[in-house]
């Protein structure tokens, strides 16, 4: 964090998504606080819940851009990695058997993954 008064440049902030995390899961917003006390990343796009309905609500209420609110993760993945200033990282929170599929989605696309164990739930999707 920058100490105040100080004449350090700040560098940029990484641009991260979330899949999974919505309005009342817990994980999704613990990892949105530790975002916030590292300072070092915005939130700036969703995929945040398993319902297009519920995922465009988590999104609004966190204010996050109605363009960058996504039905699912694997159309989240598509667009993001086509646009200038897509994220550059994406926070996997979604239920332990949804961590592989979405992991993978990003990055076959570039995108790093921070992803809340498990990564994968068998040696074959791990290899």
């Amino acid at each position: 964090m920058a100490i105040e008064g100080s004449t350090e440049k700040r560098e940029a902030r990484i641009r991260l998504g979330m899949v999974g995390g919505g309005s009342g899961a817990f994980i999704g917003a613990v990892h949105r606080i530790a975002a916030r006390i590292d300072d070092h990343y915005e939130l700036v796009a969703g995929a945040l819940s398993s319902t297009p309905e519920r995922s465009r609500q988590s999104g609004a209420e966190l204010g996050l851009a109605s363009d960058r609110i996504y039905d699912d993760f694997r159309s989240m993945a598509i667009r993001e990695a086509k646009i200038k200033n897509g994220i550059e990282a994406v926070s996997i929170v979604t239920p332990n058997h949804m961590h592989y599929p979405a992991a993978k989605e990003f990055l076959r696309r570039g995108i790093h993954v921070i992803c809340d164990k498990p990564l994968t739930s068998n040696l074959a999707d791990a290899k």
